[in-house]
C-alpha cells in the first residue's frame, strides 16, 4: 500500500469520484477540489504529495493553477490531465513545471503507471540525497578545503585539526618539503573562530634577515633611513586572526629572541617605538627541519622550541602514504583539465604503477608537477607512460631493489616492486595477513591472491 496523498482537481464531479475510488483502492489517501481555487486553498490545509490537475476549469484553470503552485510549492509533483489539449499544450504545461501529462479519456492503469513512475522518481531523489549526505561525510572525515587523502595516517592528522581548530594553543606542523603544511594550517585557521579574519603567512627563510625584523614587527616613521611613514607588521595585521610562521627553523637567533617575547607577552614593539602594543594572534608555526637537533647543534632556541611545540602535527610524507597517490591523481587531473582546458580521464595500466612505486622526494608538491606536466603532454584521453618525466619514467626512478641491467620493462619491474614490498610486509607482521594488507593499503582478499601469484 502507498499511503501518499494525491489531490484531484477537476470541474467534473464523475471524474473527481473515478479518480478517488480508483486512487484508494490502490492505497493512496485522495481529496478533490472542483477548480484550482479550492486546489490552492486545500494545499494550504494539508500536504500532498502528488496533484493531478485537469486543464479546462472554470474560476481558475489548470495553467493558471500550475504557474500559482510552482510558485508557491516548487517541490510539488504535478500531473496534467484534460481531453481538449493538444501536443503543443503539453509541451507549454511541462515548460512551466509539470512533471507529466496524461490525455482524457484516459485508462485506469495509464494513472497508476504514471504515479508509480512519479513515486519511482521520488525514492531515487531520495536515495541521491542520502548517498549524498553520506559522501558529504566521508569528504568531511578525509578532506579539509583543498586537502585530499583517504590514508589512515591522514585520518589521524585531520582528527588533530578538529581538536585544536577551536583554540588559540601555538601549533606546529612538521613533514618534508611539499607535503601541504600550509594547506594544514589554512585549515586550523579556517575551520576555527578566527576565519573571518584571513590568515597571514610569512616564509622566514624567504626573507633577508635585515628586512624580516620589520616584516614581523613594522616599524615607526623614522626607524631607519627609507622609513617615510608608519608601517604595520604581519602579526600587527594578524591581530584577532592568525599568523602562519613557515619554515620557521630558518628564522635568525636574533629574531628568535624576539618572537619568543612576543608568544610569552602577547605583545609587540615596531623598530623605532618607544612602547609596546597587545595584540591577539594564533601561531601557527611550520617546518621541514628537525628542530629538537637544532636545539641540540645550537641553531634554534630551546625555550622558543618548547614554547612553539604545544600541539604538533606531524605529515608523513608521500612514500608512506601511497593510497592517497590515486586520490590526488583524480584530484588534479580534474584541476589541470579545467586549466588546461583538456579532458584527460585518467592514467593508463601501465602509467599508474609507475606513480604507485616511485619513491615521491618531492611529496605532493613533485605530484602536482608530474600530473601537470603529463596532462599538458597527453595525446589522448589516458596519461602514458610516455607522457611521464624522464626522472620518474627512467631506470633512477626504480627502487634499489629492481637492478635496470636486468630489466628495462616496466611490468616486470613494477611486479619486483609488488613482490619485494609483500614479502617486507609479511616479515615485518610475522606473516599476519591482515595487518601485512593494512600496511601495504589493500585489501585481504587481494593480498592472498598476490601472495599466490608470487609464490610467496
Amino acid at each position: 500500500m502507498s499511503g501518499k496523498r494525491v489531490l484531484i482537481i477537476d470541474d467534473e464531479k464523475n471524474m473527481r469520484h473515478m479518480l478517488q475510488v480508483m486512487l484508494d483502492k490502490a492505497g493512496y489517501v485522495s481529496e478533490a477540489a472542483a477548480d484550482g481555487i479550492e486546489g490552492l486553498s486545500l494545499m494550504e490545509k494539508q500536504d500532498f504529495d502528488f496533484i493531478l490537475c485537469d486543464l479546462k476549469m472554470p474560476k481558475m484553470d489548470g495553467m493558471a493553477f500550475l504557474e500559482k503552485a510552482r510558485a508557491k510549492y516548487p517541490g510539488k509533483t504535478i500531473i496534467m490531465m484534460s481531453a481538449y489539449g493538444t501536443f503543443d499544450t503539453a509541451l507549454e504545461a511541462m515548460k512551466i513545471g509539470a512533471y507529466d501529462y496524461i490525455s482524457k479519456p484516459f485508462k485506469a492503469d495509464e494513472v497508476l503507471l504514471t504515479l508509480k513512475k512519479v513515486e519511482e522518481r521520488e525514492r531515487l531523489k531520495e536515495e541521491n540525497l542520502r548517498l549524498q549526505d553520506r559522501l558529504k561525510k566521508i569528504e568531511q572525515r578525509y578532506s579539509f578545503g583543498n586537502i585530499v587523502a583517504r590514508s589512515e595516517a591522514m585520518a589521524n592528522v585531520f582528527d588533530l585539526v578538529n581538536k585544536v581548530a577551536d583554540h588559540k594553543t601555538t601549533v606546529l606542523i612538521t613533514g618534508d618539503s611539499g607535503t601541504g603544511k600550509e594547506l594544514i594550517a589554512k585549515a586550523i585557521h579556517s575551520s576555527g573562530p578566527r576565519a573571518s579574519i584571513p590568515m597571514v603567512s610569512i616564509n622566514c627563510g624567504g626573507i633577508p634577515e635585515n628586512l624580516l625584523e620589520s616584516e614581523l614587527f613594522g616599524y615607526k616613521k623614522g626607524a631607519f633611513t627609507d622609513a617615510v611613514k608608519d608601517k604595520p607588521g604581519l602579526f600587527e595585521q594578524a591581530d584577532k586572526g592568525t599568523i602562519f610562521l613557515d619554515e620557521i627553523g630558518e628564522l635568525p637567533l636574533s629574531l628568535q629572541v624576539k618572537l619568543l617575547r612576543v608568544l610569552q607577552e602577547e605583545e609587540i614593539t615596531p623598530l623605532g617605538a618607544i612602547k609596546s602594543r597587545k595584540i591577539d594572534v594564533r601561531v601557527i608555526a611550520a617546518t621541514a627541519k628537525d628542530l629538537k637537533r637544532e636545539v641540540e647543534k645550537g641553531g634554534f632556541r630551546e625555550d622558543l622550541f618548547y614554547r612553539i611545540d604545544v600541539m604538533t602535527i606531524h605529515l608523513p610524507p608521500l612514500r608512506e602514504r601511497r593510497g592517497d597517490i590515486p586520490l590526488l591523481i583524480g584530484y588534479f587531473i580534474d584541476i589541470f583539465n579545467k586549466k588546461l582546458n583538456k579532458d584527460v580521464e585518467g592514467l593508463s595500466s601501465e602509467a599508474m604503477p609507475i606513480l604507485m612505486g616511485y619513491s615521491w622526494p618531492g611529496n605532493i608538491r613533485e605530484l602536482e608537477n608530474v600530473l601537470e606536466r603529463s596532462i599538458l603532454l597527453a595525446k589522448g584521453r589516458w596519461i602514458t607512460p610516455s607522457d611521464l618525466p624522464f626522472s620518474i619514467n627512467s631506470d633512477q626512478a626504480f627502487p634499489a631493489s629492481v637492478d635496470p641491467e636486468h630489466t628495462l620493462s616496466i611490468k616486470k619491474a613494477t611486479s619486483h616492486l609488488e613482490h619485494n614490498l609483500i614479502q617486507k610486509a609479511l616479515e615485518l607482521t610475522g606473516g599476519n595477513r591482515s595487518k601485512a594488507s593494512k600496511i601495504l593499503e589493500i585489501s585481504r582478499p587481494i593480498l592472498i591472491s598476490k601472495i599466490k601469484k608470487y609464490n610467496l
